[in-house]
């Protein structure tokens, strides 16, 4: 059973009632999942304070949109700019229109520094390299939060835990119960305020761009699904 929390194209969050070995296989199938990332850095010139290496790796962490280039293919990105002021900052956008978020910044040039690069970036995973990770994926148990009457006026928890508790009315509310990441003992001296583990986990995925973050789910079950196939076929 899964039922949705939040769900937009950078995040989305369920609960569900799932193994915890489950959960984790599927966590772990993020870095099968194929991605286009910078793979290789050609610098023909680079007067900036960085040097080819920490500008190229700054270049590999940047977001590309195209994720339907084979695995075999490789597109060319191509970067020349000048300083025309001191403090003149290179962004991402300078790299075209491949690049999700056009707004990172790369290096800050002084007046006269030029960097002209070909950047060339290919498909693979995140088991091989960082930068082919998608997004973050995570999990822990989903709490249950009851508030008897005495506990109402323990205004303080929703100042200490904010995105847990509210207060609402003159008395103490739950704002979240997925967003909770403290457990009993946290609240022991507060009367009236119980917190349970229900069995059940939250999922939180966030998304760097390359995909929606419901894809990454997706895209990481069918991973995990091949290569249980190819287990599966092994044994036969």
């Amino acid at each position: 059973m899964i039922q949705q929390i939040q769900k937009t194209p950078e995040k989305a969050v369920f609960k569900t009632d799932m193994e915890i070995s489950l959960a984790n296989a599927i966590r772990r199938s993020v870095n099968e999942i194929s991605i286009l990332a910078i793979e290789e850095v050609d610098v023909y010139k680079n007067d900036s304070a960085l040097n080819d290496q920490i500008l190229a790796h700054r270049l590999g962490l940047i977001p590309l949109k195209n994720q339907k280039l084979k695995e075999d293919k490789v597109i060319e990105l191509k970067l020349q700019v000048k300083g025309e002021k001191e403090g003149t900052e290179v962004l991402a956008g300078e790299l075209g229109d491949e690049v999700v978020h056009p707004e990172i910044p790369i290096v800050l040039l002084g007046k006269g520094q030029e960097i002209e690069i070909v950047a060339k970036a290919k498909v693979g995973r995140g088991k091989d390299h960082a930068k082919y990770v998608p997004g973050l994926l995570f999990y822990r148990e989903m709490p249950k939060i009851t508030i008897e009457k005495e506990g109402e006026k323990n205004h303080e928890l929703a100042e200490f835990y904010p995105k847990v508790f509210s207060v609402e009315n003159g008395k103490l509310k739950v704002k979240s119960e997925w967003e909770c990441t403290i457990d009993q003992e946290d609240v022991a001296d507060f009367k009236g305020i119980t917190i349970k583990e229900t069995g059940e986990l939250v999922f939180v995925i966030e998304s760097w761009g390359q995909i929606q973050a419901k894809e990454i789910f997706l895209e990481a079950i069918k991973a995990l699904n091949s290569n249980l196939d190819e287990v599966l076929e092994e044994l036969k």
